[in-house]
């Protein structure tokens, strides 16, 4: 994406919300691009853990983690990235809402690391045999016997960014006394 004038930014955010709290400034506009950046290329190859999110036809949405060694998320070139699809929960509600709606938005974390990478795109689904002719691999921590790559989406970027450090500020997440406070205390979220 080119630079955006003040009047592009003025008609590409022209929403009830800007008209009521103020225009996004340039600097946040203009780290907007339409392909990866080499920076964005090396966060995400050292990125163990990404949250995807997709939404069906009737707006319906769904955030589903996903995580393996860092870099277990596959940059192809500067406008696609594929994400292997580790056996899980079979409840496969990120493909169901893609198979119908391909727009998707991802977030990618590095433990300890205050910024973050956002891409949003669209995905097409990959075949497990693709995924061999490609050579993507298993590549988890501590895997388990159910472990296996089953399939994966390939993502074509229309939008990607690096994200400030404002909310990891404000949360304080990476804080050791507070992760070693967390640490080995089993959350029963589903009793």
């Amino acid at each position: 994406m080119a630079q955006q004038t003040d009047k592009d930014i003025k008609k590409n955010f022209d929403n009830s919300f800007t008209r009521k709290f103020g225009f996004p400034v340039r600097r946040p506009v203009d780290k907007i691009v339409d392909e990866l950046r080499d920076t964005h290329i090396e966060f995400i190859q050292q990125s163990p853990f990404c949250v995807m999110a997709t939404a069906d036809t009737s707006g319906r949405c769904d955030a589903s983690p996903k995580g393996g060694l860092p870099g277990f998320v596959k940059v192809l070139n500067t406008r696609q990235i594929l994400i292997p699809d580790v056996a899980g929960n079979r409840l496969f509600q990120s493909y169901q809402n893609t198979s119908e709606n391909p727009h998707i938005g991802l977030i990618f974390f590095i433990p300890g690391v205050n910024e973050t990478v956002r891409i949003n795109g669209s995905v097409e689904i990959v075949s497990d045999q693709k995924l061999k002719e490609l050579e993507i691999a298993l590549e988890v921590q501590n895997p388990d016997e159910k472990a296996k790559v089953l399939q994966g989406m390939l993502v074509t970027i229309d939008e990607a960014y690096g994200h400030c450090p404002r909310a990891f500020t404000f949360a304080d997440l990476w804080d050791k006394d507070q992760i070693d406070e967390n640490s080995g205390t089993p959350k029963k979220l589903n009793d």
